[in-house]
This record gives C-alpha cells, sequence and structure tokens, in this order.
C-alpha cells in the first residue's frame, strides 16, 4: 500500500494510537480526517497538527456515524482510507450482575461492544461502496494482542478485539478481489488512556510503549502489505495463542 498522497479517516484520532498516526501520516503528504466524542480533544488535536480535518462524532450512535459518512463523502470525496481506531477498555467484574456494566456505561458514557466492535463493521458497510471505485483503498482495524489472549477482568474489550481479528478475516475475504485492502493492527500494551487511569489505580508500573512506536510499525506494516501488523510483545501473544495459550493465559491472569 502507498503511505502517502492518500485521504485518511481516522475515527478516535484526537488521541492516543490515533493521533500519533494522524501526525504521522500528515508528515507523510497524506490529507487527515479524524473523529471524536469531545470537542475538546479535537481542538487539542487541531491545535498541535493544524492541517488535521476534524468532525465531533460518537461512533457507537448509528445517527452520528451517517452523519460522518455524509459530511466526509460530501466534504472529501478522495477519501480511500478508513482507519477503525476508536476504543475504550474497562475492567468488569461479571460476579455483580449487570452493576459494573451499567456503572461503566453511566460513567463513561460508552460502550465497549458498541465502540470497540459495532462501530467498526458499521462503519467499515457505510464506507466499502465508496472505497470500491477507489483505485487503491484500504480499511484498516486496530485489534489488540489481548484479542489472541485474553486478561480476565477485561472480558468484554478482550472479546471485542478478538471480534475485531475474526471481523477483519472475512472482511478480507470477502473484498479479495477489488481493490480495498484490509488490515489489522494488533498491539500490545500502549501508554494512553484508553482505560481512564485503571493502570495507575491498580498499581501497574508498566503502562506499555509509546503510541508513536505503533504509529511507526504501523506505517511499516501498510508499505509491506502485511495483512496482520502485529507489534512488539503481540506477536508473542498471537503467536502463543495457538501454540501455548494455557501456560501464557495462566501467567498473565495470575
Amino acid at each position: 500500500m502507498k503511505v502517502s498522497g492518500n485521504t485518511i479517516l481516522i475515527t478516535g484520532g484526537a488521541t492516543g494510537i490515533g493521533l500519533a498516526l494522524a501526525e504521522l501520516f500528515l508528515s507523510k503528504g497524506n490529507e487527515v480526517i479524524i473523529c471524536a466524542r469531545t470537542s475538546e480533544n479535537l481542538q487539542k488535536a487541531k491545535d498541535r497538527l493544524p492541517k488535521l480535518h476534524t468532525m465531533k462524532c460518537d461512533v457507537s450512535k448509528e445517527s452520528e456515524r451517517e452523519k460522518l459518512h455524509e459530511w466526509v463523502i460530501s466534504n472529501f470525496p478522495e477519501m480511500n482510507v478508513l482507519i477503525n481506531n476508536a476504543g475504550i477498555q474497562r475492567m468488569i467484574d461479571l460476579r455483580k450482575g449487570p452493576d459494573d456494566l451499567l456503572r461503566h456505561l453511566k460513567e463513561d458514557c460508552g460502550d465497549e461492544i458498541d465502540i470497540n466492535f459495532k462501530a467498526y463493521v458499521y462503519l467499515a458497510a457505510h464506507f466499502i461502496p465508496d472505497l470500491i471505485k477507489k483505485k487503491e483503498a484500504a480499511i484498516v482495524n486496530v485489534s489488540s494482542g489481548l484479542g489472541f489472549i485474553p486478561i480476565a477482568s477485561m472480558p468484554v474489550y478482550c472479546a471485542t478485539k478478538s471480534a475485531i481479528h475474526s471481523f477483519s478475516v472475512s472482511l478480507r475475504h470477502q473484498l479479495k478481489d477489488t481493490s480495498i485492502r484490509v488490515f489489522e493492527v494488533i498491539p500490545p500494551t500502549v501508554n494512553t488512556e484508553l482505560d481512564k487511569g485503571a493502570r495507575a489505580r491498580r498499581g501497574q508500573t508498566d503502562r506499555g510503549i509509546p503510541a508513536e512506536v505503533v504509529a511507526k510499525a504501523t506505517l511499516a506494516g501498510l508499505e509491506k502489505d502485511e495483512s496482520e501488523i502485529a507489534v512488539g510483545m503481540a506477536q508473542g501473544l498471537r503467536a502463543g495463542s495457538r501454540d501455548n495459550f494455557e501456560q501464557i493465559f495462566s501467567r498473565m491472569n495470575g
């Protein structure tokens, strides 16, 4: 895949991996559009990277996904790359019944299934008819090493990332005879605010690798047309899920 001269939409692009990707793609001569749920984060991203195009959008809501699609296609008809990156991560104790699920929903205004997985599926469905008309196009889905071997205290997050992997495999097969390439980026733990400070609260000293490292690995993988771009320790989780699942799962989950 060429990594310059594209028009790229990045969901969850105002912070973390999304912002690091936006900055790197801009430096390579691409037009970059980002969306995010909060105006404050979008403005901070715009202040840092004035060439960005921004739109406030909660991708968990179908009405807003529709508006995003219409706005992008109307204003950026050359858009040829969709990067599904938006995500949230929560620790959930299902022994409490739905209470923990509902508490996080009320506190954070977001549902992991809707944001981490459903949005990816529906945004792909919205944009594929447009992308398929382009000479070169791509859909890049950001999953996680935890989609291959989960941390049990984050059951929904890990399940959504596993679903993204499966979805990417099926989508790649469906689109194999079209101009659309389907990539999956598989990061390890990354030092972002994905978990809203939960790592700090539980005393986790290893906050993960910088988002910029993931962005650079993504760019290198896209240039090489690697369908699955596993970064750092995520390579071991992907391989271990096939060869040594039980031992690695036990070590990760105490």
